[in-house]
């Protein structure tokens, strides 16, 4: 079984920055594709940001120039790195990761989310 982490969120001001980390745990498992989803209030969730095992990187628009996604292979982490943060920012932000695990196959993995707050 995997299992997905995620740390970092918390309350800000905006124009602040935060961090986020989500790390993968588990026996026998390889990461394919990680990336960021967040959850505002009354909204669907949305794709924030992915990176793939070879290190190319796709983002919303909204979050384009501000925010950074990268991860550490070998800590079988991955980062958010938000700056310039907005109020619209504010939500519930989830890692993801398609994982292939020796036991089971390959499936979609989700942290149990962090919630960011961008206040005024």
């Amino acid at each position: 079984q995997v299992q997905l982490v995620e740390s970092g969120g918390g309350l800000v001001q905006a124009g602040g920055s935060l961090r986020l980390s989500c790390v993968a745990s588990g026996r026998r498992f390889r990461i394919n594709t990680m990336g960021w989803y967040r959850q505002a209030t009354g909204k669907q969730r949305e794709s924030v940001a992915l990176i793939t095992s070879d290190g190319s990187t796709n983002y919303v628009d909204s979050v384009k120039g501000r925010f950074t996604i990268s991860r550490d292979n070998a800590k079988n982490t991955v980062y958010l790195q938000m700056n310039s943060l907005k109020p619209e920012d504010t939500a519930v932000y989830y890692c993801n990761a398609n994982i292939w695990v020796i036991a089971t196959g390959t499936d979609d993995y989700w942290g149990q989310g962090t919630q960011v707050t961008v206040s005024s």
